[in-house]
């Protein structure tokens, strides 16, 4: 069974750290581009980050830059979201996706194919 578990969400304050992590069963996590997307109530789906399947190319969103790190380890099939500096802001729904196409990967939510559940990212006082 082809699957993406998020997992590392959590509450936490405003200049905290969480690491979310995205982990691959059932396929080859090296044959693929991941991307990290969030959602927030009312708001529009937003491509976060990704890292590409070949090079490690990555994508940041301009929000996130400097804050956020994207890595892989495909020895692990997981890929890790690093986030620093969090600001309420970033309280959304993080889910990872999986991109099959060679190249630097990108923001665009149709190019992937197989979805996590998502895992809860809330910054609070």
């Amino acid at each position: 069974q082809v699957q993406l578990v998020e997992s590392g969400g959590g509450l936490v304050q405003p200049g905290g750290s969480l690491r979310l992590s995205c982990a691959a069963s059932g396929f080859n996590l090296g044959n693929y581009a991941i991307g990290w997307f969030r959602q927030a109530p009312g708001k529009e789906r937003e491509g976060v980050s990704c890292i590409s399947r070949s090079y490690g190319s990555t994508y940041y969103t301009s929000s996130v830059k400097g804050r956020f790190t994207i890595s892989r380890d495909n020895a692990r099939s997981t890929v890790y979201l690093q986030m620093n500096s969090l600001k309420p802001e970033d309280t959304a729904v993080y889910s990872c996706a999986a991109d099959p196409r060679f190249g630097p990967c990108g923001p665009a939510a149709s190019f992937y194919g197989t979805w996590g559940q998502g895992t809860q990212v809330t910054v609070s006082s």
